[in-house]
């Protein structure tokens, strides 16, 4: 995996860049009230960030106590391969990524299957703002909110049989749009892939992303609709979701593939034990850079182990990392 520090131009934040959280409260207040607009408004079409719509939604207790990274910061310092390596690639090409009347593709052990309009299953949905921390894999971390629903209430809308133990995720494959899936130095069988065992699916933590910081999901941070799941590793939280199937088998993720030694399939936070070429035991909280860092201690399960160590018990996760 390539590894980019932050570039100039994103890591040195002044305060003009970043949301004071009074202001930000303040403008979610009238966005519950709907005075922005209601929540379909997410999938015209918009391009990548600061145009983005406001969502209607209701505020929830998770993470209301946690300091908020910085909106440019969550916007411009992204991982998403499918627009390139660099850290800020994201947010430049953002553009190429084409979210008009999106679709996902529900296939394997459910009852209900099919292809289904993203605003269809949106609107069975109550948008809600949950403020999760992310940690990534390279050891930096974020606190973002997320505007979104729950991931088991949307499962249940495709009734699952008792065959479905696990979950896989497909993000976008559009090679002429998005240059970097065509790129010969790509190590990455394209389309990106993801999984989660079916109790992990079904976790009261486990969320699909329409939004963050009040307004429709930029490009960059993988529209229209994402996966976030905050107590593994951030490459798990796959974007721009165009099919979910159900199986029955341990499904194939793509940074498994690529280095099984690296990237373990549950990939669940564990400050105890290193990725083999760095130390998990801390992270760098952004906005930082590695010239001035930020480094606090990790939690195991990335501070979550109440809600999902249960799921955990009697496995060694040394072995399943």
């Amino acid at each position: 995996m390539l590894i980019k520090s932050l570039s100039k131009s994103s890591s040195i934040l002044t305060e003009a860049d970043v949301t004071p959280e009074s202001i930000y409260h303040q403008r979610r207040k009238f966005m519950k009230q709907g005075l922005y607009g209601l929540a379909g408004a997410a999938f015209s079409g918009m391009s990548p960030s600061l145009l983005a719509n406001a969502l209607s939604f209701k505020s929830t207790a998770y993470g209301k106590k946690e300091t908020l990274t910085p909106e440019k910061a969550v916007t411009t310092y992204n991982n998403f391969y499918e627009l390139g390596t660099g850290k800020d690639d994201p947010v430049n090409n953002a553009s190429q990524l084409k979210t008009d009347d999106w679709t996902i593709e529900v296939a394997g052990h459910a009852e209900v299957t099919g292809q289904f309009s993203l605003k269809d299953i949106v609107k069975k949905q109550q948008l809600e703002e949950r403020i999760y921390r992310l940690r990534c894999v390279e050891a930096w971390s974020m606190v973002i909110p997320w505007v979104g629903f729950s991931l088991a209430d949307m499962l249940k809308q495709f009734k699952p049989t008792s065959k479905a133990k696990y979950v896989e995720f497909t993000s976008i494959y559009d090679p002429d749009n998005l240059k970097a899936q065509k790129s010969v130095f790509s190590t990455i069988d394209w389309p990106y892939k993801e999984g989660l065992r079916m109790d992990e699916a079904m976790n009261e933590l486990s969320f699909m992303a329409t939004g963050l910081y009040g307004k429709s999901l930029p490009n960059q941070n993988g529209a229209p609709i994402r996966l976030v799941v905050p107590w593994k590793y951030g490459f798990k939280s796959i974007k721009s979701i165009v099919k979910i199937r159900f199986t029955e088998e341990m499904p194939q993720t793509t940074w498994n593939q690529i280095a099984s030694n690296e990237y373990g399939f549950y990939a669940n936070v564990n400050p105890q034990v290193d990725h083999p070429r760095w130390s998990q035991a801390s992270e760098r909280r952004l906005p930082s850079s590695f010239f001035n860092l930020k480094r606090i201690p990790t939690k195991m399960f990335n501070g979550y182990e109440e809600q999902v160590a249960h799921m955990y018990k009697g496995m060694d996760l040394k072995r399943y990392y």
